[in-house]
């Protein structure tokens, strides 16, 4: 359950608003089919979150000064990311030390020039972007080439200067900087700097169900299905189509809404409009916005600072006043302060209180532990503040997203008040030619060994995988004696991957993940003891992933992309007491939990998302948005070209199949392989024809047959209209070879029902037109008397099926199997089935045309190749941004762990939220509390055994109630493993002494239980509660 590795899962606690090749032929034509399709590449995906705006980034020019930990994971994220041309700026020489925070380094790269010893390493992550090293002066002429200018590791003089030419030039200017536990980020995009799409996800949409003249006029409307109404919100800018009646509503200008209730919004003045007839589409309208922001030399004396909430401001405040007053340190002493040297904390302290008197009252507090190790360097630290100012960098290139404005502050100060941590000394921090110096700074030797000495599991070796891996070897984690670091994936590495998987190069795809992670972990750190499986984390794998595998660890790291997964390596740490990050991303969101034994409350299951399925009635006669031609285009692909294909595949194999099935369904079975065999392709034309058929009988004689049996004006009862609220008056469609969408259509599904029959295919658009142009299709004769359903429940009633069409059609089809086969046996498979793959480029171009065909037949607006890719695909993005700061979030809490903190108030979960440049951190939960057997118990409590009997062999039940009533007092009149009943009091003597007698697994083995080293036992006990029955510490018996 437990073992891929894409983190696109559903974020527990964030609610977000809205909603390589694959197996198969390989990457075919794409959208217009005008001819070939360049591959798909490793940036493609990130369009999915930055929008339109994405294609501007491969014209877009970005320097990076400063190529330490911050900067390096900022120049990575924007090469993965597709950046046109990134230049690299460093005067200084790698050392040693930099090697605990700068992943991009080699040990032969020590001596070096940082910039271009980081150079090769991120040419290699995207060969499309252009990456150059500079190592000269930071010229006026030289910074005017470039769109964005960013700086790490600057001296405040060199920002003043450089951030005034920026904001006169027009050039986005920003400042990203780690010291020790805490960060800063500072953005400027001149005076007029113009937003796109400010918004996160798609523009909501609604259908309307009726339209009130008034002023304000009430417009009546639904959501993707009716009991979840609309998802407007108050100010959102709307704009109408397809309305009858009021059609002075189609086509205006976009006006503000206000809503009412979850269905119905104010609109403004209708009075003078016609009246409302029926239909049409409410949809939100993202306007581009113009913001102005501050040069940072008045920005520092004014700050606007971001912050989760205002009990942060004075915090952020604070650290905005010791920034600088570092710097001001830095200018008299030429050095930061030593790490743990409380005169030059105290004199970093004196300087900020000037500073600080300006801007409301300073936290002496936080500027004494900001400076105490500030001269320390964490990847961690490194990795969120990085991310997130590579997150600004795009955009200011894309028009995606609102920028920061102007000022944010980060930290991690809390892991100071670790036990222990406080009584640190200069001794204990010194350096010690270690490349791990930047870490000892801020944690001290002694810690560095701990790290070394952890066991560790990271499930999934995707995005956020990547980056565990990465930070984990730069911390030194598992480097020492003992240490292990266990790596689990069962997945291999895509093109699709590269974009946002840093461990990975086009020469490891098809490779496993979990193989290649490792070797990059021991090129990134050769004394990182890793040990690669490919393996599910599941029930099938506990033999191997069991208890006493749990138990040995010190922590897993979850990086997995389903709810199922995680509940299950949840429970299993719960169950084995092991301490739990779980890290999660949904596009620019992303979240961090800590389970840490005892200490926080269990995770919960997290509520599923919302089931994505629509009533057939609706797919079938009455689709209202582009999400239900969708599934309807998504439903036809795999009543095309999979389900025929297998139900004829197994014909041919066993005739006699069908009458395993339900009458009814066995006809619908049978009809299928009737009309796949009856219409066999003999050649490429032969395909064209049956594409040309389809296409008439879906989006031509199919809506001609509904209006034929509920016209236009149909009511449903006088002054009713039939066609009204959620039902859309279709039209139907009239085929046109020179039509793109038309000709799209018949190019994908002819090659897909070629393939299907393993006929070869052809891609030549003048030769199908030619075919197209040459065909005669009869006219289309409506049916009397046709019963269309009108509601779910009679859309899934079958009629029941005629017998003796049955036993004629199976007769039929037994003469054609053998003319077939020639009375020989049958050769199988006789048909290639197609399972829809969202990573090939023929079926989304299936999914696309035929969605957005059905979509014109009922006005709805179409979606583009990559919105339909997503949504058909179910695809929800992951970016190297969001998946680098969540990594980073949980690396913190790992410093934690490996201290063995037992403060609760020191532990935090994260929620990040990079498209608003948000970052909300709290305490997490303590575990909540239950009395039974008359004392308060725990969730992380349990009752231990060791079920060896007197005879020194393993223990019988009687043993086991014999215990339970010795050590607990608790008279049990039930014990059961699992669904095993074990021993039940209720039952006769006779069954009670036997039940009593057996042994522990004995009647586990009878029950075809595997036999476990340890059982987990449930009890009912005499005189319990009904309500206690999820609410008693489990039973676990070590067996012998």
């Amino acid at each position: 359950m437990a073992g891929s590795s894409e983190e696109a899962v559903y974020s527990r606690q964030l609610c977000v608003r809205g909603p390589g090749p694959g197996p198969g032929p390989g990457p075919g034509p794409g959208p217009g089919w005008g001819g070939p399709r360049a591959p798909l590449t490793r940036t493609l995906p990130r369009r999915y979150v930055l929008g339109g705006g994405a294609r501007r980034l491969a014209g877009a020019a970005v320097l990076v000064s400063g190529l330490r930990g911050t900067g390096a994971q900022v120049a990575a994220a924007l090469v993965l990311a597709g950046t046109g041309r990134v230049v690299l700026h460093d005067r200084g020489a790698a050392c040693t030390a930099d090697r605990t925070h700068q992943f991009l380094l080699g040990e032969s790269d020590v001596g070096r020039n940082r910039a271009k010893a980081s150079q090769r390493a991120l040419a290699e992550l995207n060969p499309r972007v252009a990456v150059a090293a500079h190592t000269g002066e930071l010229s006026e002429a030289f910074l005017a080439s470039f769109q964005v200018v960013v700086l790490t590791e600057s001296p405040l003089e060199e920002q003043l200067r450089i951030g005034d030419f920026c904001h006169a030039r027009g050039i986005c200017f920003i400042v990203a900087d780690t010291k020790g536990l805490a960060g800063q980020l500072f953005c400027d995009f001149g005076e007029r700097f113009i937003v796109d799409d400010p918004a996160e996800g798609d523009p909501v949409c609604a259908a309307v169900q009726h339209v009130s003249q008034g002023n304000p006029g009430v417009v009546t409307c639904m959501g993707a299905e009716d009991s979840h109404g609309h998802l407007f919100c108050d100010g959102d800018l709307v704009t109408f189509s397809g309305v009858e009646g009021m059609t002075e509503l189609n086509g205006r200008e976009p006006v503000p809404v206000r809503v009412l209730d979850a269905f119905r919004l104010e609109i403004g003045d209708t009075s003078s409009f016609s009246p409302y007839r029926r239909g049409g589409l409410v949809s939100q309208v993202q306007l581009p916005q113009v913001h102005s922001y501050e040069p940072l030399r008045r920005a520092l004396a004014e700050p606007k600072i971001r912050v989760a909430s205002p009990e942060e401001l004075p915090r952020s405040r604070s650290l905005h006043a010791a920034f600088q007053a570092l710097h001001a340190f830095h200018g008299e002493q030429g050095r930061l302060p030593r790490p743990r040297a409380l005169v030059d904390a105290e004199r970093v302290l004196e300087l900020a209180r000037s500073l600080g008197a300006q801007q409301g009252p300073l936290d002496e507090e936080v500027v004494r532990a900001f400076a105490t190790v500030s001269a320390g360097d964490l990847c961690p630290m490194a990795a969120v503040v990085g991310a997130l100012a590579a997150q600004e960098a795009l955009k200011a290139i894309t028009g995606k997203f609102l920028p920061l404005d102007q000022w944010f502050y980060f930290d991690a100060l809390e892991c100071l008040a670790l036990e222990g941590a406080a009584r640190l000394t200069e001794e204990d921090c010194e350096p010690r030619g270690s490349r791990y110096d930047g870490q000892i700074a801020v944690f001290g030797a002694a810690f560095q060994e701990q790290l070394g000495c952890q066991k560790y599991l990271v499930v999934g070796a995707g995005a956020i995988g990547c980056e565990l891996l990465k930070n984990f070897a730069m911390m030194g984690l598992a480097a020492g004696p003992g240490g292990d670091l266990t790596i689990t994936d069962m997945d291999t590495v895509a093109l699709s991957n590269l974009h946002r998987q840093l461990l990975y190069h086009s020469a490891d795809i098809s490779k496993p993940k979990s193989a290649v992670a490792a070797v990059a972990v021991q090129r990134l750190n050769p004394d990182v003891r890793v040990t690669a499986h490919q393996n599910q984390v599941g029930p099938a794998t506990e033999l191997l992933y069991g208890d006493d595998f749990f138990r040995h660890l010190d922590g897993v790291a979850s990086a997995l992309d389903t709810l199922e997964a995680r509940a299950y390596l949840e429970s299993r740490c719960l169950r084995c007491l092991t301490p739990l990050l779980d890290s999660g991303t949904e596009g620019p969101r992303g979240n961090v939990l800590a389970m840490v034994p005892p200490l926080t409350k269990p995770l919960e299951p997290a509520s599923p998302p919302r089931d994505d399925t629509f009533p057939l009635c609706t797919l079938r006669y009455f689709p209202r948005t582009i999400q239900h031609t969708l599934q309807w285009a998504r439903d036809e692909f795999e009543g095309l070209f999979q389900l025929p294909a297998e139900h004829v595949n197994r014909f041919m194999e066993d005739p006699a199949f069908p009458e395993q099935l339900p009458a009814g369904k066995a006809l619908e079975v049978l009809e299928q392989v009737w009309g796949s065999l009856w219409e066999q392709p003999q050649d490429w034309r032969d395909c064209v024809r049956w594409a040309r058929r389809h296409w008439q009988s879906r989006y031509h004689d199919a809506i001609a047959q509904l209006l034929h049996t509920f016209p236009p004006e149909h009511e449903t009862s006088p002054g009713v209209p039939f066609w009204a609220g959620d039902r859309s008056c279709p039209h139907p469609l009239t085929f046109d070879p020179d039509n793109d969408t038309h000709l799209e259509y018949i190019l994908a599904a002819a090659h897909l029902f070629a393939q299907a029959h393993k006929v070869p295919p052809c891609s030549d658009r003048a030769a199908t037109q030619t075919i197209l142009r040459s065909m005669v299709l009869p006219p289309f004769t409506p049916q009397e008397g046709l019963q269309i359903p009108l509601a779910e429940e009679k859309e899934e009633a079958q009629a029941p099926a005629d017998r003796g069409q049955l036993a004629e059609l199976t007769q039929d089809l037994v003469q054609r199997r053998q003319e077939l086969v020639g009375g020989e046996e049958a050769q199988v498979p006789l048909m290639e089935p197609i399972h829809f793959e969202k990573d090939n480029n023929i079926h989304v171009d299936f999914i696309t045309a035929a969605s957005n065909l059905r979509a014109e037949n009922y006005g709805i607006p179409p979606a583009d190749w990559l919105t339909s890719k997503r949504i058909a695909g179910r695809i929800v993005p992951a970016i190297i941004t969001t998946t680098a700061a969540v990594a980073g979030l949980a690396c913190l809490e790992v410093y934690k762990l490996v201290w063995g903190c037992r403060d609760l108030s020191c532990y935090r979960n994260s929620n990040l939220c990079l498209s608003d440049c948000l970052l909300l951190r709290v305490q997490p939960l303590p575990p909540p509390t239950y009395r039974y057997g008359g004392r308060e118990w725990s969730r992380w409590d349990r009752l231990e055994m060791r079920a060896v009997g007197a005879d020194g062999q393993e223990m019988t039940v009687q043993e086991v109630l014999d215990w339970l009533q010795r050590t607990h007092g608790w008279t049990v009149t039930m014990l059961l493993r699992g669904h095993t009943v074990l021993y039940d009091r209720e039952e006769d003597e006779e069954t009670q002494a036997r039940q009593r007698a057996q042994r522990l697994s004995e009647n586990l083995e009878d029950a075809g239980e595997l036999r476990r080293r340890e059982l987990e036992l449930l009890y009912v006990c005499e005189g319990e509660d009904a309500e206690a029955e999820d609410t008693r510490p489990p039973l676990l018996c070590s067996l012998p």
